[in-house]
C-alpha cells in the first residue's frame, strides 16, 4: 500500500473526529446516541471542508487508561466507525486511547478502516496514565493472526509523555520503522496543540528512508505551509474547531481554510515528496 492508494493523495490531511464521552468513562453522560449524532455532525463536516481522511479517538474519555479500554468502549467505537464508514467516502482509521492497539486493530478490521495510530508501538514513555510499554511484538502478530491490511501509523517520543532514557530521534525513528514494523511514523510537539520543529521533521524524515512522516499536532493555516516541506501528511484537530478550542464542534470555514493553505504547498512541489507504505503481507 501506498499514501495515494490510502488516501488518493501523495499529502494527505487527516481530520480529527473527537468522541464524545464514551460508554464507562468518567464523563459518560448515558446518552450513546448524542455521542453517535456529534461524531456524525463532526464527520460531515470535515468532509464538507475537504479533508483526504478521517481519525476516530475517544478524546474526550480522559483519564485513559494505559493499555485496555473497557469491551463497552470498543462495542461503542465500532458502531460509531460503522455508521461513519456510510455517511462520508472517506478512508477512516482508528486512534484508542491511551495505547490500545490491539482493540483498534480489531475494529479497524471489522469494519474496514484503513489506518490506526499507536501512541507508543516501541520504546518505554514515562505518562500521565503510568508507564507505558510498546507492544509491536503483539500487535503485528495479531494483525497476521487477523489476515488484516490496517496499516500502523506510529508516533514517535509521543506527546505527553517522556522516554524512559535519551533516545535520539533519528534512532527512535529507525526503530519503530526497522524494529516496530510500522508503516508510516508520526512527529508531534510536547502537548496537544503543540507543532513539531522544523529541524526535528528534517531529522524524523531522513531517518524515516522512504516510510511516511506526518504532522500529529500543531499544525494550523499559519504554519502548514512550512511544516509540509518536510513532511508527507499531517493528522489536525485543534485549529478545526471553532475558534480554535479543542472542546468546541468543527467549524467547516475553519476546515475549508486549512485544506486550501495546505493544498498550495501540495501544488506548489507538484507531487514531489511522495512517499510509500511498505507492503503488508496477509
Amino acid at each position: 500500500m501506498n499514501l495515494t492508494r490510502i488516501f488518493n493523495t501523495t499529502t494527505p490531511i487527516i481530520g480529527v473526529v473527537h468522541l464524545a464521552p464514551l460508554p464507562t468513562s468518567p464523563r459518560w453522560g448515558g446518552n450513546l446516541k448524542a455521542a453517535i449524532e456529534r461524531a456524525e455532525q463532526e464527520a460531515t463536516a470535515l468532509a464538507a471542508g475537504g479533508v483526504d481522511g478521517l481519525i476516530v479517538e475517544n478524546f474526550f474519555d480522559a483519564p485513559f487508561t494505559k493499555d485496555r479500554v473497557d469491551p463497552a468502549v470498543v462495542s461503542a467505537m465500532t458502531l460509531i466507525v460503522d455508521r461513519l464508514k456510510n455517511l462520508v467516502v472517506l478512508p477512516i482509521g482508528l486512534n484508542v486511547l491511551r495505547n490500545d492497539a490491539h482493540s483498534a486493530m480489531a475494529i479497524a478490521t471489522c469494519t474496514n478502516a484503513r489506518f490506526i495510530r499507536v501512541n507508543v508501538l516501541t520504546g518505554v514513555m514515562a505518562t500521565d496514565q503510568g508507564i507505558i510499554e510498546g507492544r509491536a511484538h503483539e500487535l503485528l502478530r495479531y494483525r497476521r493472526e487477523l489476515g488484516s491490511e490496517v496499516a500502523i501509523l506510529a508516533d514517535v517520543l509521543v506527546k505527553h509523555a517522556r522516554p524512559l532514557g535519551t533516545p535520539n530521534l533519528t534512532t527512535a525513528v529507525s526503530d519503530t520503522i526497522e524494529r516496530g514494523l510500522a508503516d508510516g511514523i508520526i512527529l508531534s510537539g510536547w502537548a496537544t496543540g503543540s507543532p513539531p520543529s522544523f529541524e526535528d521533521l528534517e531529522l524524523a524524515r531522513a531517518a524515516a528512508g522512504g516510510t511516511p512522516v506526518l504532522i500529529g499536532s500543531g499544525a494550523d493555516p499559519d504554519n502548514i505551509g512550512q511544516l509540509l516541506q518536510s513532511a508527507d501528511g499531517v493528522i489536525v484537530a485543534s485549529s478545526l474547531k471553532r475558534n480554535g478550542k479543542i472542546s468546541e464542534p468543527i467549524d467547516p470555514i475553519r476546515v475549508a481554510r486549512f485544506v486550501e493553505a495546505a493544498r498550495q504547498v501540495g501544488n506548489r512541489e507538484s507531487g514531489i515528496g511522495s512517499r510509500e507504505l511498505k507492503e503488508i503481507s496477509p
